[in-house]
């Protein structure tokens, strides 16, 4: 095996179990972190938005861009850092120390494990609820 399979296979393995998504804490981490681009609503119309480069995303919008399935693997990379999204001048998110640390295993709908941060995980639970 690859060193690189090993170090994910030993992180899942380190990792503790998968925590049950919380999305109401989710919604607090939204409403205190992405609110500001993203808006209230999560259309994508916060109040700075009109200043930035890129507009943020229409958040309710996510399933229904990838053909129904949300996509949690690039939703959580997003937010996380390991998918870069530069917008407003550095990379997203902002708020990239409260996203690290306490991870948690979540898994993606292909059935892939997604090993990230316990806010992520409730955030996601968060955006995937609010689909339309």
């Amino acid at each position: 095996m690859h060193r690189p399979v090993l170090l994910v296979l030993a992180a899942l393995l380190a990792a503790p179990p998968a925590l049950a998504q919380d999305a109401a804490r989710g919604r607090e981490t939204y409403l205190r972190h992405c609110v500001q681009c993203h808006g209230i609503d999560a259309e994508g119309h916060g109040p700075t938005a009109a200043v930035l480069t890129l507009q943020p995303a229409d958040l309710t919008r996510l399933s229904l861009s990838n053909g129904g399935i949300f996509p949690t693997e690039r939703v959580v990379m997003r937010i996380d850092g390991r998918e870069p999204l530069v917008s407003h001048g550095s990379p997203m998110p902002i708020y990239g120390d409260f996203f690290e640390g306490r991870d948690r295993a979540m898994k993606a709908p292909s059935g892939r494990p997604i090993l990230t941060s316990e806010p992520v995980v409730d955030l996601v639970a968060w955006l995937e609820s609010i689909q339309d």
